[in-house]
């Protein structure tokens, strides 16, 4: 082969393997891993608590034709079909959907999914919009009165005084950032936290580390919504010390019968396809996690202090399993009840720690 051909092949393959890189992300991002799994990826790495919503399964869940087209009253509809479903109480847009579909460009009509990180350093709303989505969303920002960055990868700074213009939209709204090649917005109500995040790579986030978060992702399933936290978060969050005197007196005693609980090192708990909650708990290896499993077992089959009542009110105990170093629950919902909403913020007795 000459050796110019060669060549020619050569640079060909370079431009493919490039464009693979940039514009084909969600492709090769999407083979054998599921929305959370892929939003976690792009999680900051301080982000300690993360409220997850697959707003493309919300709709398709409910068997809703919004989009991004839609009316105010059609939007609202689609929410209040999903708060009744309990789909909607990991979202940070609810309450801002009439004014982000009508003059933002993306809404839970057409949103793909929405990832809400909280760390003690600052909070962001990752969201992956639809196909071409983000350059109507750079259109929208500069019709809205947002201080254009000055190149691609900064951040269009709004700020309080230009929310209450706007009226309508979360605080989390008030710096935003655009991903394009990857179809990203990100949003912060701290604009230092929000730059910090953009300028930290070439990519915008560089994802969470954490072996006992990735591991109860790992094993949570496809949720439709979910709360996922680091250990030492769970461990605040949902701890029986949040609960009164007397129902952490009563918790205690009850993890003592079921014969104790080891500290968790990540948490998911999330809405399945079909209505069903899964419970993902990681600990530092197979023994605890054998260990805990019928503990836990009994705690999540008993009263819940803290919660009122007992767990068999709020749902039927399924399967629960310790594989690797992850014990699993699978609760059904009893009718009318909002396991996920209600369960997520603690007093949990059977997440404790």
């Amino acid at each position: 082969m000459p050796a110019r051909r060669k060549v020619l092949g050569a640079v060909l393959a370079l431009l493919l393997v490039t464009a693979v890189a940039v514009v084909g992300w969600r492709w090769w991002s999407g083979r054998d891993t599921t929305d959370l799994q892929r939003a976690m990826a792009l999680a900051p790495a301080d982000g300690q608590r993360f409220s997850f919503t697959d707003w493309a399964g919300v709709r398709a869940e409910l068997g809703s034709e919004v989009d991004a087209d839609s009316f105010d009253d059609e939007v609202n509809a689609l929410l209040d079909e999903a708060f009744d479903a309990d789909l909607a109480s990991t979202s940070a847009l609810v309450e801002s959907a009439e004014t982000l579909q009508s003059r933002y460009g993306f809404s839970p009509a057409s949103l793909e999914w929405e990832l809400f990180s909280q760390g003690e350093a600052g909070a962001v709303a990752i969201l992956e919009v639809a196909d071409g989505g983000v350059a109507d969303v750079a259109e929208r920002l500069t019709e809205l009165g947002y201080d254009e960055p000055a190149d691609e990868t900064g951040v269009w700074t709004g700020g309080d005084t230009l929310l209450a213009q706007i009226g309508g939209v979360t605080p989390v709204l008030a710096h935003v950032a655009l991903d394009e090649d990857r179809g990203l917005v990100l949003a912060s109500d701290n604009v230092d936290y929000l730059r910090g995040l953009v300028e930290e790579d070439d990519t915008g986030l560089s994802g969470l580390d954490d072996d006992g978060v990735d591991a109860a992702v790992d094993a949570a399933g496809e949720p439709v919504t979910a709360a996922v936290y680091t250990g030492d978060h769970v461990c605040r969050a949902l701890a029986m010390a949040q609960a009164d005197p007397a129902d952490a007196a009563e918790g205690e005693r009850l993890v003592d019968e079921a014969g104790g609980v080891h500290p968790l090192t990540g948490f998911v708990m999330g809405t399945q396809p079909g209505g069903d909650v899964r419970v993902a708990m990681a600990l530092e290896d197979e023994d605890r996690a054998r260990a805990d499993a019928d503990a836990r077992a009994t705690l999540a089959a008993g009263p819940a202090p803290g919660q009122g009542g007992d767990f068999a009110d709020r749902f039927e105990l399924g399967r629960v399993a310790a594989e690797g170093a992850v014990v699993t629950m699978e609760l059904e919902p009893t009718p009318g009840s909002y396991v996920l909403s209600d369960l997520s913020t603690g007093p949990v007795l059977f997440a404790t720690c």
